[in-house]
């Protein structure tokens, strides 16, 4: 990724703890192969909580808050989950310099918001192109009346002026 050892090394550590309090981030697909390799042996670290994993996964993180939010609420949702904590969704090319963005988020956070969405789009309606057709066509044939009106309107009014 271009950077040397110390700056990726933080920035890794930093993308994780975003990644643990935010439970979903935004960045280039080559960084969150990366963190994925980062973050999934801190998880699996994580699910026995000892006085060592926490020293090993703070010596990782290097902030207290972000390991005390994974050692007590993620900890327990993965805990049955033997593997593939995080899951990577492409979303495009960025528009500055085209590079290649995806989300990457913690796989049993996501099904809640997968819920939330499916009842919001549940509740839209959509209408039907017969009707919209309908719609569209009617104000034309009025359009039409009202052109042949002023057109009758103008052909009598010019008599007078003669």
């Amino acid at each position: 990724m271009g950077r040397t050892a110390s700056h990726r090394s933080a920035m890794l550590a930093n993308m994780a703890c975003s990644l643990i309090k935010h439970k979903r981030i935004t960045t280039t697909v080559a960084k969150a192969k990366e963190l994925k390799k980062f973050v999934e042996p801190l998880l699996t670290r994580a699910k026995e909580d000892t006085t060592n994993s926490r020293r090993v996964v703070f010596s990782n993180l290097q902030d207290k808050y972000a390991v005390t939010e994974l050692f007590k609420e993620i900890s327990l949702k993965i805990a049955d989950r033997p593997g593939g904590y995080t899951r990577i969704i492409k979303t495009g090319h960025r528009l500055g310099d085209n590079a290649e963005m995806c989300f990457i988020e913690l796989v049993d956070y996501n099904d809640n918001m997968a819920k939330e969405k499916v009842t919001k789009k549940a509740t839209r309606t959509r209408r039907s192109r017969k009707s919209s057709a309908e719609a569209v066509a009617a104000p034309v044939v009025e359009e039409a009346q009202v052109i042949e009106e002023t057109a009758e309107a103008a052909e009598t009014t010019e008599p007078k002026a003669e």
